[in-house]
């Protein structure tokens, strides 16, 4: 394995991506630790805030990608998580509900457009974009668009695959603890894992390790993706850190919490620790796990 591709980095070493204070010098920064850990490539993703705040975070990285090469050598683009996300509890996460929307043409328009060309994958919920219209409007313009923080139906989820989506993103969370056994978002997704690629996060703490074996029985393993979410905090040990607007704690064990503590708000657990993770609880080999960190979501990154 050359390098790890992760489509979902929030921050990471003592950098918030999220944060207006971030400047060129701090995305250095985070770029170099994150080659030194074994990173060859990644998303920097912006999260769910107020549209002007959105659009003002896509700029800033936008710029910071087109003026610094150490930046462009690792930031392949931009992953925008929200603000077209499920409001309801449990499926909203960590994503402010009061900058939650509708999918509409208009905004997803500036948010593109203040990627300058850098966005490259957008995550939202199926059933807020009606007639999954923004989903064929983003693929159209080459932007791959997944699904997720999601109740989607069957038919929701079927109609967007048809419009151009092509992943879910980190299932198994962004939903609710307590869901109806059987009819529930993680169950239609993996009933669509031949249609969809889907990402997981491999900290031990989102999903356990024999659930996520579970789903890897199920999945096709190249559709399967793993990613870090990470936030601040990774690779960094317990204590308090942000993330946007809010602050992140992570405990003894690693996990990352919400300040209201009954939920994870991003991850501490960085890339090269989740491929020991894997192969320790899961038996995971090379190949899968070349696949699973850097050939497919590299090529989800290629659009092809």
């Amino acid at each position: 394995m050359s390098g790890f591709v992760d489509l979902q980095v929030n921050g990471y070493g003592g950098v918030d991506f999220n944060s207006e204070k971030t400047d060129e010098a701090a995305m250095v920064e985070a770029c170099e630790r994150l080659k030194a850990d074994g990173v060859q490539s990644i998303l920097a993703t912006v999260i769910t805030a107020p549209l002007r705040s959105m659009v003002s975070q896509i700029d800033r990285i936008a710029k910071s990608i087109d003026n610094v090469s150490e930046i462009r050598d690792v930031v392949a683009g931009i992953h925008i998580e929200g603000p077209f996300l499920n409001p309801d509890d449990g499926f909203v996460g960590a994503h402010p509900k009061a900058a939650i929307r509708p999918a509409n043409l208009s905004d997803a328009q500036q948010l593109v457009d203040a990627g300058r060309g850098h966005v490259r994958l957008l995550t939202l919920a199926p059933e807020c974009d009606q007639s999954a219209t923004v989903t064929n409007f983003l693929t159209n313009q080459q932007i791959t668009v997944a699904a997720g923080h999601s109740n989607a139906s069957l038919d929701q989820l079927d109609q967007s695959i048809d419009a151009g989506l092509r992943l879910f993103t980190h299932l198994g969370n962004g939903c609710p603890a307590i869901q109806p056994r059987h009819d529930n978002v993680i169950q239609r997704v993996l009933s669509r894992s031949d249609r969809l690629m889907i990402s997981f996060i491999a900290d031990g703490h989102h999903v356990p390790m024999f659930a996520l074996k579970n789903y890897f029985a199920r999945v096709p393993n190249e559709n399967i993706i793993i990613v870090s979410d990470a936030i601040s905090a990774a690779g960094l040990g317990p204590g308090d850190y942000p993330l946007g607007n809010q602050t992140v704690h992570v405990d003894q064990s690693g996990a990352a919490w919400a300040p209201c503590r009954t939920h994870f708000a991003g991850c501490a657990t960085p890339m090269n620790r989740m491929k020991q993770l894997l192969i320790a609880e899961i038996g995971a080999d090379n190949v899968s796990l070349d696949t699973w960190m850097r050939t497919n979501p590299r090529r989800l990154i290629e659009n092809v």
